[in-house]
């Protein structure tokens, strides 16, 4: 599998042209851009906003095209994040306010977004200091929480041919007695990969992503590297989310006319056994498995993206594969149905659909359809059988709000049937580092969420978010849904399967944040969350209230709202 990817790489690589690298994923960036799109009331064909990242160059002209011919950035708080974007993005924005009128000891700091950079035609370098420094309360465990991640962020180009980007941190936690508590039952640390004890009840983790990237052609694009991949325009992604550890990966993506086309393969971990109890790794290698995803959209006129999608999860260390890789995953166009039904696999094929609508010029509506296994005679039938599995999303964003400028709302509905994403071996079931590569609470749930952002001067942002969840629990020995790596074959019944089966967990979670811009992303973020957990049959209401001060300098804010 390696020397593929490198011969593809190498094939590919002859013919590139002027390329750009990604903008990191950050919920607070990337709902600015999102933002832009709705207020011009149009799609905006710079970028397709249900596939994230974006890239920098595309960024550039985005926020440069809905300036000139919608005029969105009215406010002096978009006004604000209008020149942020555009030094954020210099190398593409060509930004003339991003000069530093006094650099740091002459040579740092000549731009304000980039602590040293050279911009030369056969190479152009950004690098840019990464800290994360939080300090907290959490009255339900009665401690102290911290975290402490010091790291590095390298951008930059190649004869303006070949782009490349790293990330490292090295982190040090005490996270709440909820995530703790998640620890204890599934041995991994939420978003992150392997890790180890560290102190009095604190994880300690390296995080590493990379990639680099080149174009094929003026509308063909190539990445190879180990990051992140967001898929659809919510809060949420029931499609592929940014939830689990960053994956190795190889994408190509095309975007020409009205279509915007994405495949991509990605390695990822069957197992983490090297995690349990913190005793970390090294004697053995992780079992793997691979998925192999395809998205293509279509802007249908101004005001409607329409989107299919299609993943496999497979491996060829699976009993019935015989050691075998399907070379078949690697056609990017083939529909992966017919190749699993051709060949009598056993692989765990996904499919569905996203779309965004310009409802108005301040409101869109957006949502995603997943199907996991279904049949519509069972369905009509109404027995709950367990193997119409399926997922449903659908959210409406209103920005201005109430014609206040600068108040976003967003209201988000999220419902996934009992079993969806599992399968019967630890080789198909839709995870990767034992984490969902989709919702964060796997399956058997259905969830609301309510978020309120406004921004009542340029450098200061409040947000309050509001997520009530329901979900089916399981207790020992038995598996009603929700968890993924239970093989489904260990199913409780064939009928009457309901969403919320098993122990019904009522969580309510409330986070009110306060974040300042210092200076180019350098931030200061104060926190109050409150979560409730109740098991109604079983126990009373379990209440954590968690306040948190924290210093971010190039890293976007760490959450675990689940």
């Amino acid at each position: 599998m390696k020397h593929l990817a490198v011969l593809l790489l190498m094939f590919q690589v002859t013919g590139a042209f002027a390329q750009s690298t990604n903008a990191p994923l950050n919920e607070d960036y990337y709902h600015w851009i999102d933002r832009y799109e709705i207020k011009a009331g149009r799609i905006v064909p710079q970028v397709f906003t249900s596939v994230k990242p974006y890239k920098r160059k595309a960024i550039a002209a985005f926020v440069d095209s809905v300036q000139l011919s919608d005029n969105v950035f009215s406010s002096s708080a978009d006004l604000y994040n209008y020149q942020y974007l555009r030094n954020d993005n210099w190398e593409w924005s060509g930004s003339e306010d991003n000069e530093s009128k006094k650099p740091v000891l002459k040579h740092l700091y000549k731009k304000k977004s980039d602590f040293l950079f050279s911009d030369l035609p056969e190479f152009d370098i950004h690098v840019n200091p990464v800290l994360y420094t939080s300090f907290g309360h959490d009255g339900q465990a009665g401690e102290s929480l911290y975290l402490n991640s010091r790291g590095v962020e390298i951008r930059g180009m190649i004869d303006r041919k070949i782009g490349f980007y790293t990330f490292l941190t090295d982190n040090q936690a005490r996270l709440p007695l909820y995530v703790r508590d998640g620890i204890a039952q599934n041995p991994v640390v939420p978003h992150e990969g392997f890790w180890k004890d560290y102190k009095d009840n604190g994880v300690d983790y390296f995080q590493a992503r990379a990639y680099i990237d080149f174009d094929i052609s003026k509308h063909i694009y190539m990445q190879f590297g180990n990051d992140k991949t967001f898929i659809g325009n919510g809060y949420r992604s029931l499609i592929f989310s940014d939830y689990a550890p960053p994956t190795l990966f190889l994408r190509t993506n095309v975007k020409v006319w009205k279509l915007n086309y994405l495949f991509q393969l990605n390695r990822v971990a069957a197992d983490a056994p090297g995690s349990i109890g913190g005793s970390g790794s090294g004697k053995r290698r992780y079992p793997e498995k691979f998925m192999a995803f395809h998205h293509a959209s279509i802007n249908i006129g101004k005001k409607f993206n329409l989107g299919f999608f299609e993943s496999v999860v497979f491996s060829p260390k699976d009993s019935l594969n015989d050691n075998t890789f399907d070379l078949s995953y690697l056609n990017p166009v083939i529909f992966y149905r017919a190749i699993e039904q051709q060949f009598g696999s056993s692989d765990n094929v996904i499919l569905g659909m996203d779309f965004k609508w310009m409802v108005a010029k301040r409101l869109s509506a957006y949502g995603q359809v997943v199907f996991d296994e279904f049949l519509l005679d069972r369905l009509k039938e109404g027995n709950g059988w367990w193997a119409n599995k399926f997922a449903l999303q659908g959210g409406i964003k209103y920005v201005d709000a109430l014609g206040v400028n600068n108040l976003d709302m967003q209201l988000e509905a999220n419902v996934v049937r009992p079993y969806t994403y599992s399968h019967n071996t630890q080789y198909g079931s839709y995870t990767n580092y034992r984490q969902p590569f989709a919702h964060p609470l796997g399956a058997n749930f259905k969830e609301l969420i309510g978020i309120l952002r406004y921004q009542p001067v340029p450098k200061l942002n409040l947000i309050a978010k509001v997520i009530y969840a329901e979900v089916g629990r399981d207790t020992t020995g038995v598996n009603w849904g929700s968890d993924l790596l239970k093989s489904n074959s260990t199913r409780e019944q064939e009928f009457g399967n309901t969403i919320g089966q098993g122990l019904l967990n009522k969580i309510t979670y409330l986070d009110l944040t306060a974040s300042y811009m210092l200076k180019h992303n350098l931030f200061i973020d104060m926190k109050l969350i409150r979560r409730d957990s109740a098991i109604p049959s079983i126990s009373g209401t379990i209440n954590t209230t968690i306040t948190s001060l924290a210093l971010r300098w190039n890293i976007g804010q760490r959450l675990y709202d689940f």
